[in-house]
This record gives structure tokens, sequence and C-alpha cells, in this order.
């Protein structure tokens, strides 16, 4: 009979993380390197320990728990990250680190050694809460912009090496993560789908077969602050009606191409920000996602161009910067395979589908072979208080991830 997992056990563990980093209004905040998150890396280190995994911490805060095999390598690397947004979920990226230690946990238990050496990880910084995405995971790969550890800002105006030197680490260390990573065979990762897709379709588990790339820019129209009562509609340079019209013609530029895309204006910052002003700069973030590499180039220079035009049009200047760049990226074919014999070994049925979401998986598909399960967000809600999951579906889904462990690691 095959092994399964502990749910109770798992779901005490995502309990007790879950309490770490509080929200007042009801979510959990724990961003990258703030108290609440190097607590809960602190948590994560003693689970690995009461597990009797080796335990490794690289340059850039990975957290790697090691199963050892009859060989040194390579590994198969199992997990994704403990950071949340502000006032996020208790489930993303939680789920996927500690369904990968229930997996190595059960495996130990059963008294089993693998042939191949197997290691949970938790990523640091995957949200990018401060400075672009994935840290932890281009650091191990070395898919890392080596500028923007140097000289980059984090979101609220610090440089990044002052608060990575609170955290103990700094640019120097982080790069030196790629010449400490092991040769990986595999990579899996579960998580929550985020979406609804699943859920309404009442299936259980996801596999998805491709992540779609994204760019991240912080932009700024800038025009003249003028006193609202004196100066004539014809006169003004409003910043915001540059971006008023800019974020309504983008969506529409989007949402008219053949191809399905993405764009959002997640964040708006008004400057001066007063009854009486008229606005005189607008900050804001842009973010625009397609799975197709050259839809998402063609689309970027499209975008950037009207944004251009606009200002040009409103007597404005148009003023931006990438933040962050991910290219759309294939899972593995041959990992998608075998997840789909052990699902139906297990009778879990499933569904092919791809991620608009980024995810930790997307970065180690550039180096090795990735895989990405999704379970159901019932309601589609993520990044919110209200994000939730069913238990039965993440017993699913980290059984499933138990039986493609074992497969790969020859068990």
């Amino acid at each position: 009979m095959n092994p399964v997992i502990n749910l109770e056990r798992l779901r005490r563990d995502l309990e007790e993380l879950s309490q770490i980093g509080p929200d007042p209004r009801g979510g959990v905040s724990r961003p990258s390197f703030s108290q609440a998150d190097l607590e809960a890396r602190s948590w994560f280190k003693e689970k690995l320990r009461q597990a009797s995994l080796k335990i490794r911490e690289d340059g850039a805060g990975n957290i790697f728990g090691r199963l050892e095999g009859k060989q040194q390598e390579p590994v198969i690397l199992v997990g994704s990250h403990l950071d949340t947004v502000i006032n996020g979920g208790r489930f993303d990226g939680s789920c996927g680190v500690l369904a990968g230690l229930e997996c190595l946990r059960i495996i130990q238990e059963k008294g089993l050694v693998p042939f191949y050496p197997v290691e949970v990880v938790a990523f640091t910084d995957e949200e990018g809460n401060i400075i672009g995405d994935f840290l932890g995971s281009r650091a191990f790969t070395g898919y890392l912009r080596e500028e923007l550890l140097r000289e980059g800002l984090t979101h609220f105006g610090r440089p990044l090496k002052e608060l990575l030197e609170m955290a103990g680490l700094s640019p120097d260390s982080i790069l030196q993560a790629r010449n400490e990573a092991p040769r990986v065979m595999a990579y899996l990762e579960l998580h929550i789908e985020q979406g609804e897709i699943l859920d309404l379709e009442e299936i259980p588990i996801g596999l998805v077969t491709r992540i779609a790339g994204k760019r991240l820019y912080y932009g700024s129209f800038v025009g003249r602050s003028s006193h609202a009562g004196p100066t004539p509609l014809e006169l003004r340079q409003d910043a915001f009606l540059g971006l008023a019209d800019f974020a309504l013609r983008s969506t529409r530029l989007v949402a008219s191409q053949d191809e399905e895309g993405r764009l959002t204006i997640g964040r708006v910052q008004v400057h001066p920000g007063a009854f009486s002003i008229v606005p005189g700069q607008v900050d804001f973030t842009l973010d625009l996602r397609y799975l197709e590499k050259e839809k998402l180039e063609e689309m970027e220079k499209k975008v950037l161009a009207l944004a251009e035009e606009i200002a040009s049009m409103r007597g404005l200047t148009f003023h931006y910067l990438l933040v962050d760049s991910t290219e759309p990226t294939d899972m593995s074919a041959q990992l998608i395979s075998l997840l789909e014999e052990e699902a139906k070994h297990l009778h879990y049925p499933y569904l092919k589908m791809v991620s608009w979401a980024g995810h930790d998986a997307q970065i180690l598909g550039q180096i090795t072979d990735a895989a990405l399960i999704f379970i159901p967000s019932p309601g589609g809600l993520s990044h919110s208080p209200e994000e939730t999951i069913r238990w039965e579906d993440l017993e699913k889904g980290t059984n499933l991830l138990l039986q493609t462990i074992m497969k790969l690691a020859k068990i």
C-alpha cells in the first residue's frame, strides 16, 4: 500500500505558521526580512530540526532541509516560499513549503531511503515585497541582476543593501548562492491556484503546463501643479488625467488583441494630493503579462509608446523604470506526464492549465525540469484575508506530490 500523508499534522503546521505575522485587518503580513518573516524562518528551521533533516541556509537566505539519499547528487527539490504580501492569506506559498516537509517526514517515518537526495526549500522573497519578484530563486539559479542588488531601492525608497544587511545578508552573499547550489534533477511545487477555474470545474488538481511572463514597471506622468480655481481646464497640465487616459486606453489595447493578456495598474500616488491643487505628478505601477514571449515584448513596446503619446498630447512628460522582467516558461513535459500517471493511480481528477501568476517554479524551470501542482482556491480569492482552501484538496495535492517524489527519488 502506498504511503499517505498525515493531514492533521500538515494542518496544524499551517495553522501554527498563520499565527506568525497577524495583520489587524484579518490577514497575514510577513513581507521579506520583516520581524514576522524572520520569526517564520526560525519556526521553519525548528520544524526541520524536529524532522531530523539536515539544515542549510545559502547566501540569499534560502532555507533547505535535506533527506539524504544513497547518492549525493542530483537533488530533487520541493518547496515554495514563506513570505506574504501585506495583509495576505494563510496558504499562498506556505502550502507548498509545508506539503514538501510533510512528504519528507512520511518517507522518513516509513523507513524508506531514497536513491537520490530530496530537499525541501523555502525560497526568500518570492512575493517581491522589497524589490522585484523571486529574489531567492533567482539567486539560487543565477538569474539575478547584480546592479539591482547593489544600487536598487526598495518600494519604500530605502537602499536594498541596507535592508539586506539588517537580515545578515549582502549583495555578495546573495550572488554567491548560485555557487552553493547543488545539481538539481527536478523541482516540484504545490501551490494554491489563486484563481477560480478549478473551483468552478470542481476538480481538485491542476497540472500547470506554462507560466505567463511579465513586465513590472514604475511609471510617472509629470505635469504642473496649479490652483484648481483660477486654472482653466484647457490650460492645465493635469498628470492625473494623463494616467486616467492611459489606464483606459492601455486596457482597451490589451483587450483588443487576439492573444489573451493581462494589464494592471495596481498602485497610484497623486502629488501633491490636495482638494484644490491640479495634480502635478502621478506615480503608478504597471503589470503586463502574456503567455508568449514575442507577444509580451510587442505589447510592452506598444503600451510604453501609448504612454509617451498621451503625455505629449497633454503637455506632460512620461518616465518609467523596469523593476522586474520574467519570461514565459514551459513546465517539464516529462514531469507533467509523471504527475498525470500518478494522479490516475490515485484516482484524482485533474486539469491541465496555464498559470497567469508567477511562481518560483518559473525561475527553476530555467535550469532544470520543473512542475507546478495547483489545488483549488475557493472563490478564486488570494493575496487576501479571505484566501482559503479545502483540506481534502490539500490532502490530494500533497499525496500526489509524495508519490511523485518517491518515483523520482527511486524509492
